[in-house]
């Protein structure tokens, strides 16, 4: 057993029974999974929110891990208090009201709160709910900092006496439910703990000395210490860990791997496209297409993860390896998840394509009747080498002629029967063979074969997380960008200084670049929640994209010429403007996400994100890579509320996007913040989160599951209703 895992379990909860010689408990399962709104102080709207951050049930509840704890702090008179100082103090509420601010979006509360030394005023930031249980008379603890001659709250409890000079959780939040809230839930929650089975087997739990799941839970959310919480999470994340690896290792052993057509060494067109091309390809693109020639050579399907940061040059090896299938008579397949995406790979190959003589093709949805007809029959046929497309490559009906490499780009971002048709569609094909190596062959040589697959992402996965999740997937990562660009300047304002942030803008425009201005909504009139779900930002007016097109038009950029575009346009529009920018007619271009990938604009050296905290790390980060594709500096202004207005994971997500332009690290970053689950796309997925896994810590976990799962692949037990839970079979031929 290794350290960490012996570090982990070896040691007793204090105070809570551990290891298997727990006697047998009266227990109802079925009390788990009673609603949240059973608990007291739930209500429909507080039910909502919480149901927004997946918590529905009881169950749901005592499996939210803790984002942190937060250590004790230190117990103070109020006559002893000193500014900047964080502590807890104690005493009863002698009065409390709301007051207002010049801020719209700001209210504060303000209570005086006294004890035996003196009299000190409370207050707290946009809880305006809060002052009416701030009753005269009430006990209070409160934990904090004097901030000119005021105490400003971070956490507190009524009428529970010391409770803050305890080992203290943090939950993950949201604008309209708080991790005090959370936390006070849980705390309800947590007797109903001994109704949750364990569902390793006694032998295994006692070989490892682990505690039962239901002591572990209480640990997790009531610890007597810092390292008791980390003893049961560690116990937990084996669970899980143990849990994904049998129900991959269970998928592995009744999948068909098949056998794909071997591409050979690469040939003359191969040779060709690098003497096509206009620059030459970096150490990683050359380490990268020598990873796929290996892999392509081979009749087994190569089963690839391709991924970089943005702008370091994916398509380039992508491209390669759909020309290796096209050199040999076969045919290739590129597909994306948008018609933007696609529109943009298709402009960027075509002109390569065609110099090569290799026939190429855009199937989308809003292709025209006539076009759509014709771009099948191409691809029946065989006429056309290559495709590019979204999700309508996998409709019934259309069928390559001999499919040998299938690229995914943000295989991700599909939804869960997109994918699955991604495996039954491209999964099994009647693929040519070519026994004598001599090139192109006819259908009698035609054989069962699957394609060589390639996943693309510009989201970089830890490659502890791909082993986690894709097991013995092969991963090419292109690490660094082309050489001569400049790391892009970010910087996090707030909307009163956004002013500041359309003067530079002007300034970049005068000099002849180009700029985006990033919105999240198209018109005013589009609704929408928060990234949470909670519906939190309601409350105040989000930029459209549409309308602040028009205000800057007719107000800062009245000079300039400025374009508008988002996903609800036609497709015949979308290009007209994107061409129009790229050749320099527009100045500026006001955008939804439709600018997230695969736009590239080497001129546009500035971007402004308006409400840049109602997006996810991996978003900003894809929308920032729009910019810094030249040789000329470049910015990225972030503009959000005030930072009391956020909660914390949106400080964080703003305050790394300051802090680094390196996708790995925000990759390691985004996978701390929102957990394994949620970094894959796994919720669109129905994949559970690995939800107290730390995939970037817990490696000595992972290999002991890995090792343990070789004699449960074919055991039944317990084991397997948590198997059925984390997977469904749509999920696992998702992931297949």
């Amino acid at each position: 057993m290794t350290e960490l895992v012996e570090a982990a379990m070896t040691h007793p909860f204090a105070g809570i029974d551990s290891g298997p010689g727990n006697g047998p408990h009266l227990a109802d399962e079925s009390r788990l999974d009673v609603p949240v709104e059973s608990l007291a102080g739930v209500g429909p709207k507080v039910g909502a929110s919480l149901r927004a951050l997946g918590l529905t049930t009881v169950r749901d509840l005592l499996l939210y891990r803790p984002r942190r704890y937060e250590a004790p702090a230190p117990h103070r008179r109020v006559a002893d208090l000193l500014a900047g100082e964080e502590v807890t103090i104690e005493g009863r509420v002698e009065s409390a009201r709301k007051r207002g601010t010049r801020r719209r979006r700001l209210t504060i509360v303000e209570a005086r709160v006294r004890d035996d030394s003196g009299a000190v005023t409370a207050i707290w930031f946009n809880q305006a709910w809060l002052v009416d249980r701030l009753q005269p008379g009430s006990v209070i603890s409160l934990r904090g900092a004097l901030d000119r001659g005021e105490f400003v709250v971070r956490d507190y409890d009524l009428g529970q006496s010391g409770t803050l000079e305890r080992v203290s959780p943090v939950y993950a939040a949201s604008e309209s439910v708080s991790s005090k809230r959370i936390r006070d839930l849980v705390s309800h929650a947590i007797p109903l703990a001994r109704n949750v089975p364990d569902p390793l087997p006694s032998a295994l739990r006692a070989a490892w000395t682990l505690p039962l799941k239901r002591d572990a839970l209480v640990a997790l959310h009531d610890p007597e210490s810092a390292a008791a919480a980390e003893r049961g999470r560690a116990r937990l994340a084996l669970e899980e860990l143990l849990v994904l690896q049998l129900g991959l290792a269970r998928r592995h052993a009744t999948s068909d791997v098949g056998e794909a057509p071997s591409l050979g060494e690469p040939g003359a067109l191969a040779a060709r496209y690098r003497e096509v091309l206009p620059f030459a390809l970096t150490q990683s693109q050359e380490q990268a297409i020598r990873e796929l020639d290996h892999d392509l050579a081979r009749a087994i399907p190569m089963d690839r993860l391709l991924q970089g940061d943005v702008g370091s040059g994916k398509t380039v090896v992508a491209l390669y390896g759909l020309l290796r299938a096209a050199e040999r008579g076969h045919q290739g397949a590129l597909m994306v998840p948008t018609e933007t995406l696609a529109e943009q790979h298709f402009l960027t190959i075509e002109p390569i394509c065609t110099r090569l003589g290799v026939p190429l093709v855009l199937v989308t949805s809003s292709l025209p009747s006539g076009d759509h007809v014709a771009a099948r029959r191409s691809i029946s046929t065989g006429e056309a080498a290559i495709a590019v497309g979204t999700h309508a490559l996998i409709q019934e009906g259309l069928e390559f002629r001999s499919l040998a490499v299938a690229v995914v780009d943000e295989q991700h971002r599909f939804g869960v029967q997109q994918r699955s048709a991604l495996s039954a569609q491209w999964g099994s094909r009647e693929s040519a063979g070519d026994p004598d190596g001599g090139g192109v062959v006819g259908p009698s040589s035609w054989r069962h074969c699957h394609p060589h697959r390639l996943h693309m992402t510009a989201t970089p996965i830890p490659r502890t997380l791909a082993l986690t999740v894709w097991g013995d997937v092969a991963v090419t990562e292109i690490a660094k960008p082309p050489a001569g660009r400049k790391p892009i300047l970010t910087r996090w304002i707030t909307h009163d200084r956004a002013s500041e942030a359309y003067q530079r803008l002007c300034r970049v425009l005068a000099e002849g670049r180009q700029a985006y201005v990033v919105c999240p909504l198209i018109s005013p009139s589009e609704a929408g929640d928060g990234l949470d779900g909670s519906g939190g930002w309601e409350r105040y007016r989000a930029r459209a994209a549409e309308e602040e097109a028009e205000r800057l038009q007719a107000n800062e950029l009245s000079r300039f010429r400025v374009g508008c575009l988002h996903g609800q346009l036609r497709a015949a529009e979308r290009r007209r403007i994107m061409d129009e920018f790229a050749r320099g007619e527009l100045d500026a271009l006001v955008a939804t996400t439709v600018i997230e990938v695969g736009v590239d604009v080497p001129n546009a050296t500035i971007m402004i994100v308006q409400e840049a905290d109602r997006f996810g790390l991996a978003q900003l980060h894809q929308l920032r890579g729009r910019v810094g594709r030249g040789a000329e500096q470049s910015y990225c202004l972030l503009v959000s509320r005030p930072k009391e207005e956020l909660t914390d994971l949106a400080c964080e997500r703003l305050q790394a996007l300051v802090d680094t332009t390196d996708g790995f690290e925000l990759a390691e970053i985004d996978l701390d913040l929102r957990g394994a689950g949620q970094f894959l796309g796994t919720r669109q997925t129905g994949l559970s989160d690995l939800r107290f896994t730390r995939l970037r810590s817990d490696r000595g976990l992972l290999e002991q599951a890995r090792r343990a799962v070789r004699d449960l692949v074919t055991a039944e037990g317990p084991l397997d209703d948590e198997v059925a839970r984390m997977f469904g079979e749509a999920d696992l031929a998702a992931l297949a």
